[in-house]
């Protein structure tokens, strides 16, 4: 893996309120869970300061994690999943969120059935972004 190639970045044809609202609505369709939505802008606002609108949308599934943690201990870090919804001072809407190749690095992964889940992990956030960047 080439050095800055860690996060993901996808632009969304789909304002900010538009891409958070479908990327909780495509992760219960797809059967994950949604733990919670951190919204970044607001805690900001709660503390009397701005913020470009910023979430971060907190899923994953559990079983997938467990095995994944026990791959490493140390992948509790990484897990659950996290999609940051942000948006510039040109309205521009993106969708950035780590690649699970890194957590191999990251995190020592060697064994073939836990680089394979990681792999999954990859196409998988890979399709879950594109289809909520996508214009319906």
């Amino acid at each position: 893996m080439k050095k800055g190639t860690f996060l993901k970045e996808i632009e969304s044809q789909n304002d900010f309120k538009t891409t958070v609202s479908k990327l909780e609505t495509v992760i219960a369709k797809q059967g994950l869970t949604h733990f919670y939505t951190l919204d970044h802008s607001k805690n900001a606002k709660d503390s009397n300061m701005t913020l470009k609108p910023e979430s971060v949308v907190v899923f994953g599934n559990p079983k997938m994690g467990t095995v994944l943690m026990t791959c490493n201990p140390s992948m509790g870090l990484d897990l659950p999943l996290r999609i940051l919804v942000s948006q510039d001072y040109d309205g521009l809407t993106t969708l950035t969120y780590t690649s699970p190749e890194y957590w191999s690095l990251k995190h020592n992964i060697k064994d073939a059935k836990c680089l394979a889940i990681l792999n999954k992990a990859s196409i998988a956030l890979s399709t879950l972004t594109e289809k909520v960047a996508s214009k319906d």
